[in-house]
């Protein structure tokens, strides 16, 4: 292997280690290296987002208006599809008896329909994704500051989100502390 391969080989390295700066950081922060012999004195709690947004009623309120917004957006393409449809339908029965040039204008005019109804389709599935976004941060900002406060209490100095894909790969089942924030989240926001 030449020395550009070794060079790339090294920077391969390092980009496959770049998705764990988190995990890094708080190992570091909490007690320095596993081998040195420091015992993590630190206190970690760690929740399970998804579950707190399917058992708080606010999150349920928000689940709810994201399926409401979505099956409106749902059934203005639905629309649009049968009248696809129908246009389709329609020219399949009447091609036989159009002539050459209605024929063409007929489908330029599917075409010019069918664009349009595709560029509708991308603009709905903006709006949910934006809609989504807007309402699942909002949550994330009510759930942030009764997590701070319950963290708090607890004495616990880093919180870490559990869930898959998450930075935690093991915790013990003491450490959640998601059943506490949907109780105080119940609370706060009835």
């Amino acid at each position: 292997m030449g020395w550009y391969g070794k060079i790339q080989g090294q920077r391969m390295r390092r980009i496959e280690w770049t998705g764990f700066p988190a995990i890094a950081v708080m190992a570091l922060a909490l007690g320095g290296c596993a081998g040195s012999g420091v015992k993590i004195d630190g206190k970690i709690g760690v929740i399970d987002p998804q579950l707190i947004l399917n058992n708080t009623h606010e999150g349920k309120k928000a689940k709810d208006n994201l399926v409401a917004f979505s099956k409106n957006r749902q059934a203005l393409v639905e629309l649009d599809e049968k009248e696809l449809r129908r246009m389709e339908e329609d020219f399949v029965r009447q091609a036989s008896v159009l002539s050459p040039t209605a024929r063409r204008e007929r489908e330029e005019q599917f075409r010019r329909r069918m664009q349009e109804y595709q560029q509708k389709i991308t603009d709905l599935n903006r709006e949910v994704q934006e809609k989504q976004k807007d309402v699942l941060e909002g949550f994330r900002d009510k759930v942030e500051v009764v997590v701070a406060k319950i963290a708090k209490r607890l004495g616990l100095q880093v919180v870490v989100d559990k869930s898959k894909g998450g930075p935690t790969f093991y915790h013990e089942d003491s450490l959640d502390i998601s059943g506490q924030v949907i109780e105080e989240f119940n609370r706060e926001y009835p």
